[in-house]
């Protein structure tokens, strides 16, 4: 089998952007929009689906560093929808894991590592362009997917993409920083030299203070070797914001997430679309099952 895991809030903003303008401040429209992405997947054969969303979009991440992503600034229309798609996907019949504490990153990684040590999974598929989970794959078992490019990355992509192993994607992270997330790594550490020294160090704390005793190229590497001397601890923090976390308890075992299909609520979430024709095709996929 193959396990699908669905970067719920990535699909949201994906979809909602993506809409024309004269559609996109539509109550749900995003919503239904990624209820249907959602639906392509189980069409297209998918089995075992869990779908992950930032419910809050803060974290305990935001204590560790308080330019960490927040809510504050973010499109109010995006926001409202976290609620609504959370109930529809559940409806469903999607197993949902709505982020608090941690963030829906934490959840994929959690999910992808369950079901990557069950044997009966032939290949786990993290379906999110996000270069944070990058970390998590590995060989061709599992691997990221990128949808709207029609690309799959294994571990062979994701060192043809950033020049480093995913093991290393963090430690990579924590050098040059992610705008995305909001913190900046150390200044002066751009992506080559991070992946060039990385690829020879594997990691932040093997590389020798000076670099005098590096035995790999860099441009400005003495100056590089001084800020990373001098701000360790701050590589350190940046690290722990880079690396995900594993709550295996997310995941009670993988049949866990077979589709069974949708829940008692489907009918009145069609009728308030106005998508009558959706109560069917779930219903037709689901007595195929």
């Amino acid at each position: 089998m193959r396990v699908h895991l669905v970067d719920g809030t990535y699909e949201l903003f994906r979809h909602h952007y993506g809409l024309p303008a004269e559609i996109r401040d539509s109550p749900e429209s995003a919503v239904r929009s990624v209820v249907e992405g959602i639906m392509s997947l189980l069409e297209d054969g998918a089995t075992h689906i869990g779908v992950a969303t930032d419910h809050v979009v803060e974290s305990f991440r935001n204590e560790l560093w308080p330019g960490y992503k927040s809510s504050a600034g973010m499109d109010p229309a995006i926001l409202e929808q976290f609620g609504p798609l959370e109930e529809a996907l559940g409806e469903l019949g999607v197993v949902v894991w709505a982020m608090t504490d941690l963030e829906a990153d934490d959840a994929l990684a959690s999910a992808s590592t369950v079901a990557a040590e069950d044997d009966e999974v032939e290949q786990v598929c993290i379906l999110t362009a996000d270069k944070d989970l990058a970390q998590m794959v590995r060989g061709t078992r599992v691997v990221q997917v990128d949808r709207r490019r029609q690309r799959v990355i294994d571990q062979d992509g994701v060192v043809e993409k950033f020049g480093v192993g995913p093991e290393s994607i963090p430690d990579l992270l924590a050098l040059v920083g992610d705008q995305a997330d909001g913190f900046p790594g150390l200044n002066g550490w751009g992506m080559k030299s991070a992946a060039t020294v990385l690829a020879r160090y594997g990691h932040i704390v093997h590389i020798p203070d000076d670099a005098a005793d590096w035995d790999v190229g860099v441009r400005g590497a003495p100056r590089l070797a001084e800020t990373l001397r001098r701000n360790r601890d701050l590589a350190a923090l940046f690290l722990e914001l880079a690396t995900l976390r594993i709550r295996a308890s997310l995941v009670p075992s993988v049949e866990s997430l077979r589709w069974r299909g949708p829940g008692p609520g489907l009918a009145h979430m069609a009728e308030r679309w106005s998508a009558p024709t959706l109560v069917a095709r779930v219903e037709t996929l689901a007595s195929s099952r």
